[in-house]
């Protein structure tokens, strides 16, 4: 299980909803093969909608980068072992008024 070896790298979730993602991701581990990512990623995204709604998103990976836009406090990156995780619960981006 996680026993401090995670390091949140940047989050605005409330520390309790942290703490959930780093459990979730540790469990995930623990079922699946580290190289597996995208059984990894698809346990945590399917934790995640049934505890606090649909629409979350998971990437898990050991190198990749992205842009995206996120609802206000539904976000962390955090390293676990030797992998990343970004999870977050997409957010709409505001048109602009015409």
């Amino acid at each position: 299980m996680l026993e401090g070896k995670a390091l949140v790298l940047d989050s605005d979730m409330p520390v309790k909803m942290q703490i959930q993602a780093m459990t979730f991701a540790s469990q995930a581990l623990d079922l699946y093969d580290v190289f597996d990512c995208k059984s990894i990623a698809a346990y945590i995204k399917k934790e995640f909608d049934g505890r606090y709604g649909s629409g979350w998103q998971c990437v898990v990976g050991s190198n990749f980068g992205c842009f995206f836009t996120h609802s206000q406090g539904a976000f962390i990156y955090f390293a676990l072992e030797t992998l990343n995780f970004l999870i977050f619960k997409g957010g709409s981006s505001a048109s602009p008024a015409s």
